[in-house]
């Protein structure tokens, strides 16, 4: 894809986050074919919104971690998007739905790394990733569907536009957590209180740590590797839940932390 376009691409997809409206599909000439054009987008993307004042870039998210998903955009591996520190929140928080035009949840383990992954020295595996690790955490994705039909989208524009992603609420970090087998933590996510969906650790991609290894190698081959301090969103165990009604939504990592946010 001609740098041209990729800015062209990155501009319509900045200005639509920008103004708040419904994004709606790129000129056909702009649409990324490839998920290396996709990236080379995002990256556009982030600087534009940097400049417009969303802040530094602090995180990670991994999109497309279950089969259906994978088999709905017709890729066999998951997808990467980052995150801004002004979508940042810490263990609860309220926000306006109106804030969003069509808002969904997830129930994820989160990941505070040590260390950089630069892949100097081969391909990073579940053990080596683990390495990389110094706190986990219980958190809640929010994913908004801003598009006017996302069904029309191809996966290098999903990747584009980080993938849904609008925001994180980051429960308590834990030190502790070597001594879990992380396939078994249960998630659960609570709607005002009462339980509304559970899953396994072993949900994203077999294990959370198969998931940072596949994010490590693939930033470190796009020239942007994972670093020290960053947060690494691994992946939803339940399904994505959409809202449309004020609600208080919580979720349990059992033996890592919970994250709590009201929607008004």
């Amino acid at each position: 894809m001609e740098d041209n376009l990729i800015d062209m691409a990155a501009e319509f997809l900045a200005q639509s986050r920008l103004e708040g409206g419904v994004t709606s599909s790129l000129p056909k000439d702009l649409v990324p074919k490839t998920e290396l054009d996709g990236y080379a987008v995002q990256a556009v993307v982030h600087r534009i919104l940097q400049n417009a004042g969303y802040g530094q870039l602090v995180g990670h998210k991994i999109g497309c971690t279950t089969d259906i998903m994978q088999r709905f955009l017709n890729i066999d591996h998951p997808c990467a998007g980052q995150i801004f520190n002004s979508t940042v929140f810490f263990r609860s928080v309220e926000l306006p739905l109106s804030g969003f035009h069509r808002i969904g949840v997830e129930c994820e383990i989160a990941a505070r790394l040590k260390t950089d992954m630069l892949g100097t020295f081969g391909p990073y595996t579940i053990e080596s990733s683990k390495d990389c690790v110094d706190t986990l955490m219980g958190a809640i994705e929010l994913v908004d569907d801003r598009y006017e039909n996302y069904s029309k989208l191809n996966a290098p524009t999903l990747i584009a536009d980080d993938f849904f992603n609008a925001g994180v609420v980051l429960g308590e970090e834990n030190k502790n957590w070597r001594s879990l087998d992380l396939k078994k933590v249960i998630g659960t996510l609570f709607l005002n209180k009462k339980e509304h969906s559970k899953g396994f650790g072993a949900d994203i991609l077999g294990d959370p740590m198969a998931a940072l290894a596949w994010l490590a190698n693939h930033c470190a081959g796009i020239g942007r590797p994972l670093k020290s301090g960053e947060f690494v969103m691994l992946g939803s165990v339940t399904q994505t839940l959409f809202i449309d009604e004020p609600i208080l939504i919580e979720v349990n990592l059992e033996g890592l932390s919970a994250a709590a946010l009201q929607l008004k």
